[in-house]
């Protein structure tokens, strides 16, 4: 289900419940592109197979999705097209074409284009937890989750949403699991990425490397700064975060394995959902124990 986690935290009013958090979403549904329309994003059943409902609410929390739909027009289409309406212009007006016509031409060309092109839909997850007050997005492009907000915010327009931040920056807590002084449910995978702290151009990458080697780790005594980090949960999950608080490549423990519920695609779902919010909530407790709470609280 979720694979990237960006958080923010949540101000003002939420729906009481699942069916008022769907109704409210429907104000954001989802509408397939038209023939000039570029992209279109809104809310989706959860699960089509089971509900139309928008929203699913277990274990305190709130899960939705974003479907977004956009026309693929390469920019070599467009131009293709372009030179020979500029070819045309120029064997019929016996001159090339100015500045001005030619932006006018380049329009013509991509909005007869654009009707053709074909689609492409991606869909993003996200969550609301209630006892956190927390949103959660799984998109590891800051574009994804800038357009999920926009959706959400349409829907409800009573609450502010801002990247959950910290009293202390992510990176000390990056520090101090590199350097094992971080706390035991909180241990070193085995990926990291460093900057030089004087010359930000110059980044060092480690995959599937043994990082508690001190050749390493001497780089960050050095004066590296690192900036991504593989950290291993609780030994129930493992991510990347770095040093904005952004989750990547997110992996629970045994949540590929097939069990019961294989054959109810809801009911597997749920469990995944509910083993998810359960980890990320005991995640965002120990954050706020370690870099000092949130501001808003």
């Amino acid at each position: 289900m979720f694979r990237n986690v960006r958080f923010y935290s949540l101000d003002g009013e939420w729906p009481d419940s699942e069916e008022a958090l769907s109704a409210n979403l429907e104000k954001a549904g989802f509408e397939p592109c038209g023939p000039f329309t570029e992209r279109s994003s809104g809310f989706i059943a959860v699960d089509a197979d089971s509900s139309d409902s928008l929203a699913r609410r277990i274990n305190a929390a709130d899960l939705f999705r974003l479907r977004s739909q956009s026309r693929v027009l390469p920019h070599a289409a467009v131009n293709e097209e372009l030179e020979a309406r500029i070819e045309e212009y120029r064997e019929r007006m016996q001159e090339p074409p100015p500045p001005r016509e030619k932006r006018r031409l380049k329009a013509e060309a991509r909005d007869e284009l654009l009707p053709k092109a074909m689609l492409k839909s991606d869909r993003i997850w996200g969550y609301c937890d209630l006892k956190e007050k927390v949103v959660g997005i799984d998109a590891a492009l800051e574009s994804g989750a800038e357009r999920f907000l926009r959706r959400l915010q349409a829907a409800n327009d009573r609450m502010n949403l801002q990247p959950l931040q910290y009293q202390k920056p992510f990176d000390e807590l990056l520090t101090k699991v590199f350097l094992g002084g971080a706390p035991g449910q909180f241990s070193v995978g085995r990926e990291c990425r460093m900057r030089d702290a004087t010359d930000t151009g110059s980044v060092v990458r480690w995959t599937n490397f043994d990082l508690s080697d001190g050749s390493i780790r001497d780089h960050v005594a050095h004066g590296m700064h690192l900036t991504h980090l593989e950290i291993v949960y609780d030994n129930v999950m493992s991510f990347v975060l770095n040093e904005n608080g952004v989750i990547t490549k997110l992996k629970f423990l045994g949540m590929d394995d097939d069990g019961e519920d294989h054959n109810d695609p809801l009911a597997r779902l749920d469990a995944e959902f509910v083993v998810i919010t359960g980890t990320l909530r005991s995640l965002l407790g120990d954050l706020k124990k370690l870099l000092g709470g949130s501001p808003r609280t």
